[in-house]
């Protein structure tokens, strides 16, 4: 299944170029899409086939930082860590086509996002803050769902998209996607892969950055008739990464994954849908110091060789039904569980790259940790009028950890974490005008620490944070509105919460601790069309951040950020222009942060501009352009994270990573059916 293109098949691809399209063979959009904005209280959904600028790397990360509200944390070319409204790691829920997945490496070098690939789903939904309780629990930054949406065959037929991607650094990604059935059954097979070199910052200093990532997808499906479906799935990908904040890189990326689902609609007049979900996750992830650097030389000047093999196993399952007891009123109700196992195995340090591999090939994988979760939930909607409603949900989960550690590592060794967590929100939505909606809401969420946390020291002094750490419980306010009138649109939001046993870590004792802290903000996103041909959009995103407990700001909080565009299309053709606006940022703790970061310090504001440019010269056939960091500037993300000595690259020791300087791309799509 492995899709491995060679110069001949690339030759091809650039002869005929493939690329993405809408399920029902709908013109391609020739607008870089920039910012989406929020049509619904609090989602946001997208087209990750669409082109956008800045252009993304390809992962999931990348994608995510294109909208209002999500930074990124930065440690090489790809494989960042999204931030949410301030909310990183475990706080935000990742979901690929309904499931959960976890990275194996202890450095957070493989978030869940890694082995995302934006282009293979047909829609990215992004759900703001703890109000919803469908997707599981803990999550209360919000949810983000890749989902694919397949559309049963009215006859006999195919379709297919594909896409090829260009830039500078070396950049290279193929996309493509076959489906074809009738009325009663459909195959899909789709296949993904991506390549960069080093990229080079506004100074033309190279940082270590490179990567290839590939992804196979396949399933195949069952539709007797308009109302049931049923779906086994199957995907592989595979990868390597270099990164510039660590003395490590990433030269195996292994996920396989298995999913059988299943979907009946309009069983009766109460029992409006059921859905089952069964899947199998496995993350086999290497890390090394010699595949894609060179180990530095120690004080003898003798090289030491070592890599680490972590690998995680997550099963799991869902099955929900959605109810209408009455006109006026529509009911999910279900459950959800899942088994995750972590395990690692190691070489130590060796003479030479063989040695190391053979080391920890040869050697048995141990168990560190085991989680499993159980959860109950329900979530309704009430249409009071036309115009008004009130949602709300309530979940439950039974969560157990053990920590499977030998007694030399933890003191908590063979100990069981047990614990019952809820959830629950409600929200009222009021329509007003012809396409306009204002909604408040409450939420909470209690989040289980996860594994990253629990493997530090624990703050009670003792070298395992596994039983001294409490689950972190939030309460938020949501309020906003979503507005259109005439040529205008826009879209508000704002958040307050106040969260208790807040998971800290300290990075200069390498320990987790529990404070309590205020996080607030909110999203702000605006449309003119002023004329047929002409679109300007803006959009404001701001968090503030504080640590009640130790009276200081509560770290790795992103700065206040802006984005002002400029966009045309008339016929065939279509431009833009971007210039993304970030404040300085002031407030910080030094050594604080999450699982995927820490404070450095104060940074300084900056300024980037991009351009655009897009060509439909077919209904089916799409080409955009763009030039991102117009100006070549030099710049770093306050939430990004330091760097060490690698020989041929710049050295971040002590400082942020910077941002690539100028780039270049090309991106050709089309769509056959």
């Amino acid at each position: 299944m492995q899709f491995m293109p060679s110069r001949l098949s690339l030759a091809i691809c650039l002869a005929f170029p493939l690329v993405a399209v809408a399920e029902d063979g709908t013109t391609l959009d020739t607008v870089v899409v920039t910012a989406p904005r929020m049509e619904e209280p609090l989602k946001v959904v997208t087209d990750p086939k669409a082109p956008r600028q800045p252009l993304p790397a390809h992962d999931g990360a990348d994608f995510l930082k294109t909208i209002p509200g999500f930074s990124v944390i930065r440690k090489g070319g790809t494989d960042g860590d999204p931030v949410l409204r301030g909310f990183s790691g475990s706080r935000l829920g990742i979901l690929l086509d309904g499931q959960e997945i976890y990275g194996g490496c202890g450095g957070r070098m493989d978030p869940p996002t890694a082995y995302v690939y934006p282009e293979s789903y047909d829609r990215v939904t992004v759900l703001k803050g703890p109000q919803s309780v469908l997707y599981g629990a803990g999550q209360s930054a919000g949810v983000v769902l890749f989902e694919k949406d397949i559309k049963r065959f009215r006859e006999a037929g195919w379709k297919a998209n594909g896409s090829l991607t260009f830039g500078s650094f070396g950049r290279n990604d193929q996309m493509a996607d076959i489906r074809a059935g009738n009325g009663n059954f459909y195959v899909q097979a789709g296949a993904t892969r991506a390549d960069s070199d080093d990229y080079k910052d506004g100074n033309g200093d190279t940082v270590h950055s490179r990567y290839t990532r590939w992804s196979n997808n396949a399933a195949i499906g069952l539709t007797p008739d308009d109302n049931t479906r049923m779906e086994l799935s199957l995907a592989r990908s595979d990868g390597e990464a270099a990164y510039a904040d660590r003395s490590m890189d990433g030269s195996k990326f292994a996920r396989e994954n298995v999913a059988l689902k299943f979907e009946k609609r309009k069983l009766s007049a109460l029992v409006d849908k059921v859905e089952a979900l069964a899947y199998y996750n496995y993350v086999d992830h290497v890390m090394d110091n010699y595949t894609l650097r060179s180990p530095s030389t120690n004080k003898m000047g003798q090289k030491s060789y070592m890599a680490s093999n972590p690998d995680r196993r997550t099963t799991g399952g869902r099955l929900s039904a959605t109810l209408r007891p009455a006109e006026s009123w529509e009911v999910v109700v279900g459950a959800d569980a899942k088994q995750d196992v972590h395990r690692a195995r190691g070489s130590g340090m060796q003479a030479s790259a063989d040695a190391a591999d053979a080391a920890f090939l040869a050697a048995s994988r141990v168990e560190d940790m085991r989680f499993e979760q159980h959860g109950v939930f329900s979530e309704s909607t009430w249409f009071l009028t036309e115009a008004d409603r009130v949602v709300g949900g309530l979940r439950v989960d039974w969560i157990e950890a053990r920590d499977k550690r030998a007694p030399a590592k933890s003191a908590t060794a063979g100990r069981d974490n047990d614990r019952t967590l809820t959830s629950g929100f409600l929200r009222y939505e009021r329509d007003y005008g012809d396409h306009s909606t204002w909604y408040a809401g409450l939420g909470h969420s209690e989040r289980f620490p996860d594994y990253w946390e629990l493997m530090k020291g624990g703050a009670d002094g003792g070298n395992s944070a596994f039983l001294s750490t409490k689950p972190e419980k939030l309460n938020q306010l949501d309020v906003g509105t979503t507005w259109r009138s005439g040529p205008y649109t826009l879209s508000a939001s704002a958040f307050y919460s106040r969260v208790d046993d807040y998971i800290l870590i300290d990075w200069n004792r390498s320990l987790t601790r529990n404070v309590d802290a205020t996080v607030m903000g909110g999203e702000l996103d605006a449309a003119w069309q002023f004329h047929p041909s002409w679109q300007g959009v803006a959009s404001l995103s701001y968090v503030y951040g504080k640590n009640r407990t130790d009276g200081t700001a509560l770290a790795q909080q992103p700065p206040l950020e802006a984005r002002l565009g400029l966009n045309y299309a008339q016929g065939p053709y279509s431009a833009g222009i971007l210039w993304r606006l970030v404040a300085a940022q002031n407030r910080y703790d030094a050594g604080m942060g999450g699982i995927a970061g820490k404070d450095l310090g104060a940074t300084g504001g900056f300024g980037v501009l991009s351009l655009n440019a897009g060509w439909r010269p077919a209904k089916s056939v799409l080409l955009t352009a763009g030039v991102d960091n117009v100006l070549n500037k030099t710049y770093a993300e306050h939430l990004s994270k330091s760097g060490v000595d690698i020989p041929g690259s710049v050295s971040f020791v002590d400082t942020r990573l910077n941002e690539p300087g100028r780039v270049f791309w090309l991106k050709a799509q089309i769509a056959l059916d």
